[in-house]
């Protein structure tokens, strides 16, 4: 097996690495030699080649962890971290993460939809997990990530959001009155549902 820096990697919690920090471990500028060993245990089955420029161990990685190197800045959000905390019922095959453009890749087999958030929101991690991996919204964030980018949304079930939660992150997104209202007459309409239900 491999020696050196990439047995190193191997060894590591990532399944996912670039050949960019490939290259970094290595401390070299010698691409082509870096990029001619990788394709040697690609071949030998040692690495699994996902996309130009990905590898990971083997084809068990972690896709929460691909996608988000895939485009940098990023992290997961929207239906993907909604619909895990129950607040979307509607199962979704594609994952979807905020970043700085948006657009869909089908990358082995797998849809990520990228949807593009501004600068100044995206790099505030302010509701984000930073995982060892990856990083995750917790459900506060990506409901407002959706409130943000969307005029009106459905949301199945808003029982398991933190509402304290929600208006400790509302500022990531300035200073927005349409959003302000929006989130308001979210509360509003739960809490008059959730007392109709409750009674």
């Amino acid at each position: 097996m491999a020696k050196g820096v990439l047995s190193e990697i191997l060894r590591s919690q990532q399944t996912v690495f670039t050949f960019k920090e490939l290259l970094m471990r290595r401390r070299t500028t010698a691409t082509k030699t870096l990029k001619n060993r990788i394709n040697y245990y690609v071949q030998r089955g040692d690495l699994y080649h996902i996309r130009r420029g990905l590898y990971a161990k083997d084809k068990n990685y972690d896709r929460l962890e691909l996608v988000t190197k895939i485009l940098t800045p990023s992290y997961i959000s929207f239906e993907t971290v909604l619909r895990a905390a129950g607040i979307i019922f509607q199962y979704y095959s594609q994952i979807f993460v905020a970043t700085y453009q948006s657009r869909e890749i089908i990358c082995d087999g797998q849809t990520y939809v990228f949807r593009s958030l501004k600068p100044i929101i995206l790099t505030n991690t302010v509701g984000i997990e930073i995982k060892d991996t990856y990083s995750i919204a917790s459900p506060e964030r990506a409901f407002l990530d959706i409130v943000y980018l969307h005029k009106g949304y459905y949301f199945d079930n808003l029982q398991p959001l933190n509402w304290d939660k929600v208006n400790e992150i509302l500022p990531v997104y300035g200073d927005n009155k349409r959003m302000k209202q929006k989130v308001a007459l979210y509360r509003r309409t739960f809490e008059a549902d959730f007392l109709k239900t409750s009674k």
